[in-house]
């Protein structure tokens, strides 16, 4: 008999957005440099649409999560990328430490060789700091966490390590001489407005370092030859 029993009309979901993606907008727009002007707001893929798994409109998280995440990964992969490539130019042209960097070196390899010549314990140890820098970014969030409305882009503090994280008894004893994010304190001396633009240039430079990266790679993949290729 219940099933023929009108169901009280229920509240409609959480958009999945709810300002998030005019957030977006307003940042991109916001862009003065060069590149930011002509291009602006671009998301040709609808990426700014997204919810992952419906959390958003499940509840399960607030709404702009996806956002949040999407904007945590740009940053993070933009900074990576820009290591990578500055690390491969090194390598290609034959640059490296006076001692031996590892048993079994070869001068004059390419990097993709060189990663190939590298003993598996070497490899190993690359994935397992990752995973601790990724465990301690996700765990230990410096503020609230970007899923949650805090700022993408940010990186807990090693130097000064929060109370979370000082509390839960994985903060070694000796600590870190250095924070991974403004090691030597550069950026926190600059004044807001610099800030500001400081991150819009991050942005971009970790884009284009995303696609010079991947475009290195795929050269080298293609010709044989290292960067500069001639």
């Amino acid at each position: 008999a219940t099933a023929f029993v009108q169901l009280a009309p229920t509240a409609p979901a959480p958009t999945a957005l709810q300002g998030a993606k005019e957030d977006l907008v307003a940042l991109a727009e916001a862009n003065t440099d060069f590149f930011g002007k002509q291009i602006g707001f671009w998301d040709p893929l609808g990426a700014s649409n997204l919810d992952f798994f419906g959390l958003e409109t499940s509840g399960r998280l607030p709404a702009g999560a996806t956002i949040g995440y999407l904007r945590h990964a740009e940053i993070k992969h933009g900074r990576v990328a820009m290591a990578a490539f500055v690390g491969y130019c090194v390598q290609a042209n034959g640059i490296h430490f006076p001692w031996t960097p590892y048993p079994g070196f070869t001068e004059g390899l390419s990097p993709p060789e060189q990663w190939a010549a590298l003993p598996p314990v070497a490899k190993w140890q690359f994935f397992v700091y990752i995973g601790i820098l990724e465990a301690l970014g996700e765990c230990f969030p410096a503020g609230e966490h970007y899923a949650l409305g805090g700022k993408p882009g940010v990186f807990p503090s090693l130097k000064e390590p929060n109370e979370q994280m000082a509390s839960c008894g994985v903060y070694p004893f000796h600590g870190f001489p250095l924070d991974l994010f403004d090691p030597f304190g550069t950026v926190a001396k600059l004044s807001e407005e610099k800030k500001e633009r400081g991150l819009r240039v991050e942005v971009n430079n970790g884009r284009l370092a995303m696609l010079a990266f991947a475009g290195i790679c795929t050269q080298a993949a293609l010709t044989g030859k290292g960067f500069p290729y001639f």
